[in-house]
């Protein structure tokens, strides 16, 4: 994300007929666009940000004459589908877009640099000097989209899960004899006998290790955490499905204590074999519920037992109240440092890198300007008490001089 810089401000003078000492009328430049984001329902997916990587603001347009100020950059707002969590580079969460609405500035627009109106003393009434816009801010952003659903169905592979949410609700999940059908989360809408509607998530089936990283388990596991509660799924004709229960549930609890202690249901899928109808024979354990996703036996007993389990599951936080931040006051900042560096010194701090980013380094008027703010700032005193020399680099920043007293 890229914000956009601020316009150039003018060193315009005044020149009408008939107008004398007409002075100085350069106008300020235009501050640089910002990168908004901005959750929306209207998205469902990130497919929108898969094949661009680069997403930038409009620059602030450059002051002009008559004290003309230039227009400002254009912002630029991207549409998020709610859950969609940031992320640095380094992995740290940096804004989490759960809720509609909820929106981020990524990187703020540059200021517009000021006309030479602002330099007019009584001892320089005719300042030829005007300040360069400043850069925007530049963020390095990854884009993690987190489901958030009322019910998550997780188990192993191939224990019906995906038949069992095309049985619940209207969604249409791929459905096949093999492991590892579903590659993505799917979502459905069911509808319980109160008329109360729940989102059901379809989370692809837990290896052996997934809490440890195993295939993507740790990628489908992070889609749990916006469930408000989870249904466990097992295949009621595996060989042990009292085993697959539990490494599904161990998985769970290695990833996240707080996930595994949210409600839970048990549900054991394809009543319709043989082997399902054997274990309900011989195992009826409470907060267990036998289910044919394909010839719908149990279900009308499942939607009953997930009615009393999404009333008590916690309910996910309300938006929050919006955060006002203050800004330092202009010229409040950390102290000058002056540090020794290869063959001289650099200096941070203080007001001397914006000092730098300000100055018009190329003619002769910014050049002298930026000398008087230094030796104003005591940047000059601050060197010498260092041991500086004639002829020793100062470095700020990205720019480089040659000291000389």
């Amino acid at each position: 994300m890229r914000a956009g810089r601020g316009g150039s401000g003018s060193a315009s003078f005044r020149r009408e007929p008939f107008v004398p000492r007409g002075g100085p009328d350069g106008g300020d430049g235009g501050r640089g666009g910002s990168v908004h984001l901005v959750a929306t329902p209207g998205l469902s997916s990130l497919a929108p940000y898969v094949s661009r990587s680069l997403w930038k603001a409009g620059d602030g347009a450059p002051g002009a004459g008559g004290r003309k100020h230039g227009r400002a950059g254009q912002d630029l707002t991207l549409e998020m589908p709610v859950g969609t969590a940031l992320l640095d580079v380094e992995g740290t969460l940096v804004a989490d877009l759960d809720h509609v609405g909820a929106s981020f500035t990524a990187a703020r627009g540059g200021q517009g640099g000021r006309g030479n109106v602002h330099f007019k003393t009584p001892s320089r009434q005719a300042p030829r000097l005007a300040e360069p816009g400043l850069p925007g801010e530049e963020r390095e952003l990854r884009l993690e989209l987190r489901l958030i659903a009322d019910l998550g169905l997780v188990g192993p592979p191939n224990a019906g899960k995906s038949s069992l949410l095309r049985a619940l609700t209207a969604a249409r999940p791929k459905v096949a004899a093999y492991p590892f059908t579903t590659l993505v989360p799917e979502l459905g809408v069911a509808e319980t006998a109160g008329g109360v509607r729940v989102v059901v998530a379809d989370v692809p089936g837990l290896l052996e290790g997934a809490s440890r990283g195993v295939g993507l388990g740790l990628q489908f596991l992070r889609h749990l955490e916006r469930t408000r509660a989870l249904v466990y799924v097992v295949d009621g004709a595996a060989p042990d499905p009292e085993a697959d229960l539990d490494a599904v549930r161990r998985e769970v609890a290695g990833y996240s204590a707080a996930l595994a202690g949210r409600p839970s249901l048990t549900v054991v899928n394809k009543l319709d074999l043989a082997a399902a109808r054997r274990l309900r024979a011989r195992l009826r354990p409470p907060g267990v519920v036998f289910v044919s996703a394909l010839t719908g036996e149990g279900l009308p007993e499942l939607m009953a037992a997930l009615e009393p389990l999404v009333e008590q599951a916690p309910r996910r936080p309300a938006a929050p109240a919006p955060v006002i931040r203050l800004r330092a006051r202009r010229g409040v900042s950390e102290p000058l440092r002056v540090e020794p560096a290869g063959d001289g010194f650099r200096l941070s701090g203080g007001q001397v890198e914006r000092l730098v980013r300000r100055a018009e380094l190329g003619s002769p008027a910014g050049l002298e300007w930026f000398q008087a703010q230094l030796e104003r700032q005591g940047v000059n005193a601050a060197l010498e008490a260092a041991g500086v020399k004639p002829g020793d680099t100062v470095r700020i920043g990205e720019h480089e001089f040659e000291y000389q007293p």
